[in-house]
């Protein structure tokens, strides 16, 4: 496997992008940036790993609905998490290429409205197989295999972003672990959700990327015959906070009936 970046490219990132402009489809509100390219003034998301910007990111749901911090930050990770999580969920599902969203390659800006934030990356790097057109380009790095690939995948968005983050977040709030993991496991299976169109075998793609993150019984994707249906095993805590009108959401676990 070849780890190191020899300068950049577009051109690697251009399916991914391809298959974001497909969700995108003309949505006023998309938490990517266009072309996937953070601006030179966004804040470095080691910013919010190493705890100096996190409060910024977790005030967001207080700010616009009272959450107390606890729901807060569970609020903040679904949204967070599935921004992060679609570029390099779309980017393998459709074309095999993974972006790489370490917490050292990614950006945030932050908004009034919403989507409240909006992520990129710093420069553009893409995880390739070997048998990839693109390989060997400048800013890609080049594995043999596709379980090598969902390493990188994992390595890259858990271990090197969403880990350390939680790590932050429960150093400020009080809050489990598996809460704020159940907001990434469930963000995968709304990415899917929303690629459909451009997807063959959603479900499949769920099974293997949750797997490879460690998060299978997290959350699933099921297909229910006319759509795909996340199936939540955490809660966003919404329906704690006044400001959302304490609902429960269509997924969420307390809503389903225990079965005997």
């Amino acid at each position: 496997m070849t780890l190191a970046l020899t300068g950049t490219h577009p051109a690697p990132l251009a399916p991914v992008l391809a298959a974001l402009d497909a969700v995108r489809d003309g949505r006023a509100e998309f938490g990517i940036a266009d072309g996937l390219a953070a601006g030179a003034d966004w804040v470095p998301a080691a910013a919010l790993v190493d705890g100096s910007a996190l409060p910024r990111l977790l005030s967001v749901p207080t700010t616009q609905w009272g959450a107390k911090p606890h729901a807060a930050a569970a609020l903040a990770y679904k949204q967070y998490t599935y921004w992060l999580a679609l570029p390099a969920v779309i980017g393998w599902a459709t074309a095999r290429r993974v972006p790489l969203l370490s917490a050292d390659n990614v950006a945030v800006q932050f908004l009034d409205d919403r989507p409240y934030f909006r992520l990129g990356m710093r420069r553009p790097a893409v995880a390739v197989l070997a048998d990839d057109p693109a390989a060997g380009h400048p800013g890609t790095v080049v594995v043999d295999t596709a379980d090598e690939l969902l390493a990188v995948l994992a390595g890259t968005l858990r271990d090197r972003h969403v880990a350390p983050l939680i790590e932050a977040t429960r150093r400020h709030v009080r809050i489990g672990a598996h809460t704020l993991w159940g907001q990434l496991a469930a963000s995968v299976g709304y990415a899917l959700a929303a690629a459909e169109p451009v997807l063959d075998g959603a479900t499949a793609d769920a099974e293997a990327l949750l797997s490879a993150l460690r998060l299978a019984d997290l959350a699933e994707l099921c297909d229910t015959g006319d759509a795909l249906r996340v199936r939540r095993n955490t809660c966003c805590l919404a329906f704690v906070v006044p400001g959302l009108g304490n609902r429960l959401c269509p997924d969420c676990c307390i809503t389903r009936r225990p079965t005997s």
